[in-house]
């Protein structure tokens, strides 16, 4: 292996660290709410546009802006569960879809009208900087967003495993008849899952207007990597969504290295399609 190649492939793996926090929310919010949010890369984009403001607005680090951000999806993911698809949850697949790609296009249309119709990407005073570790030159912004996404994706295993919300949740995804007969809020459980969903989409999107420009057409592009990567991992499990989100990172990365940069897209569906024909519940998804 040349270094070269070596690496791309680092570069691939912090990449899909990043990926994996996005895809994460989507994950959680199936695996207990059973709703598909169709609106996850448009509210992926609405966190990256907000990292965007406050960088050129009050000149603040997107590092030191997330928490914010995802302060504010969080409520946003609230409202939206509470106020508008929680009616929805006992209704057909079809007319969730319906509802949620409605919500996207209105995200969509409304960032075009806010922003524009140009890219706007985030150029930090470490953009340039790299670590030499051996042979190999890791970017620094790309080593700080993943070990971020890490991190967080730590915290919200263990909020899931140790705090009694976090049990309260998982209680309402494994079965929700018995919850409910335990006396378990599960409307309130609901819209703060939707919330903690969300809430990994907007530290996702602060952590990736460090990598890539956002436009109004981001939001699509981005509903669907999240949705090869929960498919490839596995929907519902977290630990999928880490290991899909770095599949796909690397697959892309290596798309560029030996091909041409614009048939990453073709890897990534190239990976799904074996997956779906080898292994249809993902690499850690649960046989049903």
């Amino acid at each position: 292996m040349t270094i070269d190649l070596a690496n791309q492939i680092v570069t691939g793996l912090l990449t899909g660290l990043v990926y994996s926090l996005m895809a994460l929310g989507l994950s959680v919010i199936f695996g207990v709410v059973r709703v598909v949010n169709f609106a996850h890369g448009e509210m992926t984009a609405l966190a990256m546009y907000a990292a965007w403001a406050l960088f050129t607005w009050a000149e603040l680090d997107p590092l030191l802006g997330l928490p914010l951000i995802a302060l504010l999806l969080f409520v946003l993911g609230y409202v939206m569960q509470r106020g508008l698809i929680d009616a929805f949850v006992a209704k057909p697949e079809h007319m969730q879809f319906i509802l949620l790609v409605a919500v996207a296009i209105i995200m969509v249309n409304g960032s075009l009208l806010v922003f524009g119709p140009d890219a706007h990407g985030i150029q930090v005073p470490y953009g340039f900087d790299t670590y030499e570790v051996g042979p190999l030159l890791v970017d620094k912004v790309r080593l700080l967003a993943a070990t971020a996404a890490l991190c967080i994706s730590g915290l919200l295993m263990l909020f899931f495993r140790r705090t009694m919300t976090g049990k309260a949740i998982r209680a309402c995804a494994d079965n929700l008849v018995g919850a409910r007969v335990i006396g378990l809020n599960v409307k309130r459980l609901y819209a703060v899952t939707f919330g903690i969903g969300a809430a990994c989409v907007g530290a996702a999107g602060a952590l990736l207007s460090m990598l890539i420009d956002v436009m109004p057409s981001s939001g699509p592009e981005l509903t669907m990597l999240a949705f090869i990567i929960v498919i490839v991992g596995g929907l519902g499990s977290m630990g999928g969504a880490l290991l899909g989100g770095i599949l796909i990172g690397v697959s892309e990365v290596l798309a560029g290295y030996f091909l041409m940069p614009s048939m990453k897209g073709m890897f990534s569906f190239a990976i799904l399609i074996l997956i779906l024909i080898l292994r249809p519940q993902g690499l850690m998804g649960a046989r049903k």
